[in-house]
């Protein structure tokens, strides 16, 4: 096999086109064989393998810098620079990331894992080289999904303006993870369908200079030409930007590409756009005709899905779907935003029944924010599904549009806690974190998937912003009951009485607990556990009233313990003054968390039902003391 002798970029400027056509081949055979078995992101590698190619032939990396927007899509790129050897622990724990990692290695010129960055960092990039005199080339690869981030249009407007040499690749397939959406997407969709455009011109002008009167003719026919292309092609937007257009580009043609790259690499001074048209999912069938499906893959892992079937529950995704369904059906009012993500937050059957009812941004999370803000003051109650992580990038929008005015918007969050494979950039650790401390924001946490769409049910009638966060993955496998019912605001739920530990968990962690319980009380250690439901507000009077009880108290979640549930109880016992309380806290360190399996990390970090019982035995040792010999 050819991949087998690519050690280095290096390696690629050796082969022949046959040879290039043919490692194409290899890699898309090892990246199907990987990401079926470790999961991943599948269609989106499979789409630029050829495009990986070219750039690191072009360019020489690490010296001049490449930077992959959201780098779901660098696999290949990996297997390209030295890590091919270890390609088969891809999204293990203490294996390859998912994503490009400056740690990893040094041809990973920036860490990426959420979209519309790339622009940014090579900006940045651009404007310390012509600092320091120096003279590397800096490319970001960018999406059309991610293009219509506000952050990339603000760095494209920068770039415009300032004028330093960049690079900018437009990987356009038509997609984000769904389809991509929005006004630039129509833009590029008249160009999108006949890659051949440039190939045509070349040819066309290649035969009328050859003519008797040729080169007048040409000449004559620049004007119409030029009309016919601001008609068809998205060049004048660019070049009224500031920047060079080249393209559109055969994404899958290797010689096109590496002409092309070529091109922009010679160009003196400025910004320049090369657009690249490729398909996500080349060369596989499935992935090519359905490329959301095969975005991204599961792992093939039997004893995961043995108990995922052992179970029979339904993903809280699932619960989503069918709860958010039926409460736009009892009130018109009730409407839904997802930013780019339909499938992923399980709106696309609200989408179909309520076209006009459900609202897909694109990557745009500022805007969904602001968007169910302007909507609740219409008297709309909207429901904003979006991952834990990717809120964060519209705090701002939270607290001074939604927040201050106090706005009835409902916030979906999904993905909450450890979320597994795609590590660092898509744990979902802080969101409790960051809403609690937001004044008119509830903030609470389903111990299971019934109790869930209860908090959704109570979320769209609380008449304030309210936040439900909730994992990835399936239910803990109890019925759902057929009416959803509205729950009192910050109560919390007493699950089992006890007088020596009151467990107070929140979320996931609830159902742990109580298994930590049973297994303690067979120890004989009375173990009080509630479920808390509400990080925001508090259930004071219950928990004020157990901890005088039991002076032990250990808090349980599954988020950062900096400013977290815990960080909540702390705050109030120390309000009321009872110093004698001792108060523990389990939840996740103050850490990035690497990619690994959830089952993994709540074992390591004490937040499965052995890990709690243990932590409760170690941080309470007097209650061992008379605990009955087996």
């Amino acid at each position: 096999m050819i991949l087998d002798s690519i050690d280095s970029p290096s390696d690629l400027k050796k082969l022949t086109l046959p040879e290039l056509k043919q490692l194409a081949a290899e890699v898309r055979q090892l990246l199907i064989q990987t990401v079926s078995l470790n999961g991943g992101h599948l269609a989106p590698s499979l789409g630029v393998v050829e495009l990986t190619l070219a750039l690191h032939r072009v360019f020489d990396s690490p010296e001049d810098k490449i930077v992959w927007d959201v780098g779901h899509q660098s696999y290949a790129h990996k297997l390209f620079t030295g890590r091919r050897a270890n390609f088969a622990t891809l999204r293990q724990y203490k294996g390859l990331s998912g994503f490009p990692v400056r740690e990893e290695s040094e041809h990973d010129a920036f860490g990426t894992g959420h979209a519309g960055t790339s622009v940014s960092a090579v900006m940045g990039m651009a404007l310390a080289r012509d600092l320091s005199k120096q003279s590397y080339e800096v490319v970001a690869v960018i999406g059309d999904g991610s293009l219509g981030t506000g952050m990339a249009l603000e760095a494209f407007n920068h770039a415009g303006h300032l004028g330093s040499k960049i690079i900018v690749i437009l990987n356009d397939n038509g997609m984000s993870i769904s389809p991509t959406v929005g006004a630039i997407a129509r833009l590029l969709n008249q160009v999108r369908f006949d890659v051949r455009y440039e190939t045509a011109k070349r040819r066309a002008r290649k035969t009328i200079t050859r003519l008797p009167f040729g080169e007048q003719t040409w000449s004559l026919s620049k004007r119409l030409k030029s009309r016919v292309e601001s008609m068809l092609l998205p060049n004048i937007f660019w070049e009224q930007l500031g920047f060079v257009y080249l393209g559109p580009v055969d994404g899958h043609n290797i010689k096109e590409l590496e002409a092309a790259l070529n091109r922009a690499r010679n160009v003196e001074t400025g910004p320049t756009l090369v657009h690249v048209i490729t398909q996500k999912g080349k060369g596989y069938a499935a992935a090519e005709e359905n490329a959301t499906k095969f975005h991204g893959v599961p792992p093939n892992n039997t004893k995961r899905e043995k108990d995922s079937k052992a179970n029979n529950a339904p993903s809280y995704s699932q619960v989503f779907s069918q709860t958010v369904l039926r409460l736009m059906r009892e009130n018109e009012r009730v409407v839904a935003i997802t930013a780019a993500m339909p499938d992923g937050t399980g709106l696309s059957l609200a989408s179909t029944e309520f076209p006009k009812r459900v609202f897909d941004v694109g990557i745009c999370e500022q805007h969904a924010v602001t968007l169910a803000a302007g909507l609740a003051t219409q008297g709309f109650i909207p429901i904003v599904a979006i991952y834990s992580t990717f809120l964060q990038r519209a705090y701002d929008q939270v607290i001074h549009d939604v927040c201050i005015q106090n706005l009835p918007v409902v916030f979906a969050i999904d993905r909450a806690g450890i979320v597994g494979d795609d590590g660092k950039t898509h744990q979902g650790a802080f969101d409790i974190s960051y809403l609690r401390s937001i004044p008119n924001m509830i903030v609470s946490a389903p111990k299971d998937e019934d109790e869930f769409q209860h908090l959704l049910f109570t979320a769209v009638h609380a008449g304030q912003p309210m936040a439900v966060r909730y994992p990835r993955g399936n239910g803990t496998g109890v019925p759902l009951k057929p009416n959803p019912e509205q729950l009192p605001l910050g109560k919390s739920e007493l699950l089992r009485d006890g007088d020596e530990v009151a467990i107070f968990a929140i979320g996931s962690r609830v159902n742990a607990a109580v298994t930590a319980a049973e297994q303690l009380a067979e120890d004989g250690i009375r173990c009080a556990v509630v479920n808390a439901r509400f990080a925001k507000p508090l259930d004071s009077e219950l928990l004020l009233k157990l901890a005088a009880k039991t002076r032990r108290v250990l808090t349980v979640e599954e988020n950062a313990l900096a400013g977290g549930f815990g960080s909540a109880v702390l705050e109030l016992i120390a309000q009321a003054k009872l110093s004698q309380i001792r108060v523990e806290r389990l939840g996740l360190p103050d850490i990035f968390i690497e990619h690994g399996t959830q089952e993994l990390f709540y074992s390591m970090f004490n937040l499965d039902a052995k890990g709690i019982a243990q932590y409760i035995k170690s941080s309470f040792p007097e209650l061992c003391l008379k605990t009955p010999v087996k």
